[in-house]
C-alpha cells in the first residue's frame, strides 16, 4: 500500500512510467479509490510550490515534485516504489 511522502512510479494510459509524490493522507488512503499525487519534473522551478527530489529519493536525476499539478491517480497504475522523502 501507499503512503504519503512517498514516490512512486505510475504507469500512464499510454504505457510511460512517470515518477510522482503520493500526497493523500494516510488515515484516507485504505478507504480511496485513487489517491492525490504530485508529479515529478526534471524542469526545476525554484518556487515554493516544487520539493527537490533526486538521487537520494531514488530518482536518477535532480528533479521536483510540483504541487502545481497535483491530482488523483484516477486511471493511472501505481506499479512501483521508488522511496519515500525523509522530513514528510
Amino acid at each position: 500500500m501507499v503512503a504519503q511522502g512517498e514516490l512512486w512510479l505510475l504507469e500512464t494510459p499510454n504505457y510511460k512510467r512517470r515518477p510522482v509524490l503520493v500526497v493523500s493522507r494516510n488515515e484516507a488512503i485504505p478507504v480511496l479509490s485513487s489517491v492525490v499525487v504530485a508529479p515529478v519534473t526534471s524542469t526545476i522551478r525554484t518556487i515554493p510550490t516544487c520539493v527537490l527530489v533526486g538521487p537520494d529519493e531514488g530518482i536518477d536525476h535532480d528533479s521536483v515534485a510540483t504541487f502545481d499539478n497535483m491530482g488523483p491517480s484516477g486511471h493511472y497504475v501505481i506499479c512501483s516504489a521508488l522511496s519515500a522523502l525523509a522530513d514528510c
